[in-house]
């Protein structure tokens, strides 16, 4: 077994792929909500679209 494949399988290896991933994710979600925002949908419209909490999408808008 290569020291590559052997990381690859820890445990330390996976829980930071997949926080990277989280992490991919939200700056994604806050982009797009940003350009929601921008086309002029309403936070309620947003929040109904992307299927996320109404005050995540306050949150991102007061930023």
């Amino acid at each position: 077994m290569s020291i590559v494949n052997f990381i690859r399988g820890t445990k330390v290896y996976q829980e930071a792929k997949e926080e990277g991933r989280l992490e991919g994710r939200l700056e994604s979600q806050v982009k797009l909500v940003q350009k929601l925002l921008q086309k002029g949908l309403s936070i309620q419209e947003i929040a109904d679209v992307l299927e996320i909490d109404i005050e995540e999408v306050r949150k991102i808008a007061r930023e």
